[in-house]
């Protein structure tokens, strides 16, 4: 069973990562949550319910989901003998970016991620801003020169979407195909066919 952490912060795009974890669960994958105060915040505010209810909903027909308060450092997601196939940050704020980018760990978020970079697992980082000033910019840098990917939430269109849910299980499933996970609704661009 392939295993991923998945870091929810403050900024806007909660609904991604709502639908991400339920493809996840779904797919028999084991998934452990954590939140900043933030990040629980907005996921009220933009879906209409808390985190723990969702989660409460998702734990009465799977037994695979999992959430570490962020203040418990003691939590199995913060210790690198904890063998995850990788983390993802989405929505990720520029405050949790930046403290990821210089290695600061005072929560558990921070600290599962830092995980990640020093074992060298996947980790996919999904800034959640626009525009983006010299010193977001810089810290992406830092990420990805630390071996992190940073992965946008940017919709695509060639695949003609026609409804907001088509955009959504488009950027969910480009998620799910950076992982290594199958997905129905990621399209792939084929190119224009050969003339001969």
């Amino acid at each position: 069973m392939k295993k991923f952490v998945i870091g929810i912060t403050g900024a806007s795009g909660s609904i991604l990562a709502k639908k991400l974890i339920e493809r996840l669960v779904s797919q028999g994958c084991e998934v452990h949550i954590v939140a900043s105060n933030s990040g629980e915040k907005v996921f009220e505010y933009e879906l209409g319910e808390s985190i723990s209810s969702f989660i409460k909903q998702q734990t009465l027909t799977a037994s695979n989901l999992y959430y570490h308060d962020n203040n418990n450092l003691f939590a199995s997601i913060a210790s690198g003998s904890f063998k995850s196939d990788g983390m993802v940050i989405l929505p990720c704020s520029m405050g949790t970016l930046a403290k990821i980018a210089h290695g600061i760990s005072d929560n558990l978020l921070t600290r599962a991620a830092d995980v990640m970079l020093k074992e060298k697992r996947a980790l996919l980082i999904m800034p959640r801003e626009t525009p983006l000033s010299r010193i977001h910019l810089q810290n992406m840098l830092a990420l990805h020169d630390s071996g992190a990917q940073i992965l946008s939430p940017v919709p695509a269109f060639y695949h003609h979407p026609t409804t907001l849910e088509d955009i959504l299980n488009q950027i969910v499933g480009r998620v799910l195909f950076t992982l290594g996970l199958d997905s129905d609704h990621h399209h792939v661009w084929q190119g224009e066919p050969y003339e001969s």
